[in-house]
């Protein structure tokens, strides 16, 4: 991920108990997240719709965080892909989602 940003718990552990492993964990996410044919913006968006979908409230959260702060995006474009996830996931996850997007752009407004 763009500068070494972690959200799976345990990784920045590895970083000094089991530096191989965390060498090949830096190295897997450089090669997902090179951009070469869809942009870095477009892959953020699709991780939030992934994260979205499994109605996964904290990985939901940094995505859509870090979406925000790293990237611009909208809250018009990220409820885009929400609609997405309405359609192909249910009410439980797009509802769970909007309320996470909701909660992060209060904080911000703060």
């Amino acid at each position: 991920m763009k500068g070494e940003v972690f959200y799976g718990k345990g990784i920045r552990e590895l970083e000094n108990d089991e530096p191989d492993l965390y060498e090949l964990v830096k190295d897997i996410n450089e090669t997902v997240w090179n951009g070469k044919v869809l942009d870095y913006k477009t892959q953020k968006l699709i991780a939030i719709g992934i994260t979205a979908s499994r109605a996964d409230p904290r990985a939901t959260k940094k995505q859509i965080k870090s979406a925000i702060h790293e990237l611009g995006i909208t809250k018009e474009e990220i409820i885009d892909v929400l609609r997405i996830v309405l359609l192909t996931s249910g009410m439980p996850a797009f509802s769970k989602s909007l309320q996470i997007l909701n909660s992060v752009i209060a904080t911000m407004d703060e």
